[in-house]
């Protein structure tokens, strides 16, 4: 079995020198000769699936060998498998804990911002009728008397 990777990471790496992307590498060592085409009604379902297909391309790049490959040549098992999806989902919550964060912090900034960009400063203010300050604009007012 040993054998049989390093004979396929030989093929791959040969492969490569002719410019073959690793698409058209996976096909080859696959038999694949042509590939169907789908049409998506959703373009949410077609980026997903480009997504997906760019995702298998840079993991192929990195280790050299498909999902399929690590399978069936039995270089990962079951228990490996349930390990890396541990991993990743726990990559998960930390991303969606980050992303939870920054969203506060950017919700904060907007607030600080909004009422950075009042004019309170500019004039007096008084609370109006619905209970919220009223603040008026130094071109609104005139600190002399009138006569």
């Amino acid at each position: 079995m040993r054998l049989k990777i390093v004979k396929v990471k030989w093929i791959t790496g040969l492969l490569k020198r002719i410019n073959m992307s690793s698409r058209e590498i996976s096909d080859a060592k696959n038999g694949i000769t042509s590939r169907k085409e789908y049409g998506f009604r959703d373009p949410v379902v077609r980026n997903v699936v480009d997504k997906f297909v760019s995702r298998s391309d840079v993991g192929y790049e990195k280790y050299g060998s498909s999902l399929d490959d690590e399978r069936r040549l039995k270089m990962k098992g079951l228990t490996k498998y349930l390990n890396d999806v541990q991993e990743e989902l726990m990559d998960a919550v930390l991303y969606i804990q980050a992303a939870r964060e920054e969203l506060q912090d950017l919700s904060e900034e907007a607030l600080i911002d909004r009422h950075r960009d009042d004019d309170y400063n500019d004039g007096p203010a008084y609370i109006g009728k619905d209970g919220e300050a009223v603040f008026i604009n130094n071109s609104d007012w005139d600190d002399e008397e009138e006569d």
